[in-house]
């Protein structure tokens, strides 16, 4: 496989209710990670680190542009304070997938001095399931 851009990224979100909404177009940035914890489990009769691998985890943080249309991501989004309810994260590139059970925890909007009205949200992984690419 090449080497790619990651031009033409699609991300879908569920709203509140279970249905996935694409608003990839809404979207301007997103930074994502996969992280493992790390164990430290170095003896003292050693003279080099010693690991052992732990849980894996998933975090999405979205930035876009405020879209009050149906479906949209204001739409997807408004309902994070009021709503506990998990929601499926898939990002896509190149045919790639990934998939994620996710609790939103914040949706904040920003209107700066010269008058774009923008959000950022944060997604943090719910299910206990293992984020694997498709």
């Amino acid at each position: 496989m090449a080497k790619e851009s990651g031009l033409g990224m699609a991300v879908a979100v569920d709203d509140s209710g279970g249905s996935a909404r694409t608003i990839s177009n809404d979207i301007t940035n997103l930074d994502f990670a996969i992280p493992r914890g790390v164990q430290d489990i170095t003896g003292i009769d050693k003279s080099a680190n010693e690991r052992l691998l732990l849980l894996a985890d998933f975090s999405v943080t979205l930035n876009g542009v405020f879209n009050d249309a149906s479906n949209m991501s204001h739409d997807v989004f408004k309902t994070v304070s009021s709503t506990s309810v998990a929601r499926t994260v898939t990002i896509t590139v190149s045919g790639q997938s990934l998939a994620t059970e996710s609790f939103f925890t914040d949706y904040a909007l920003s209107r700066s001095a010269t008058g774009e009205l923008t959000f950022t949200t944060s997604g943090a992984l719910q299910s206990g399931s293992v984020p694997t690419w498709a």
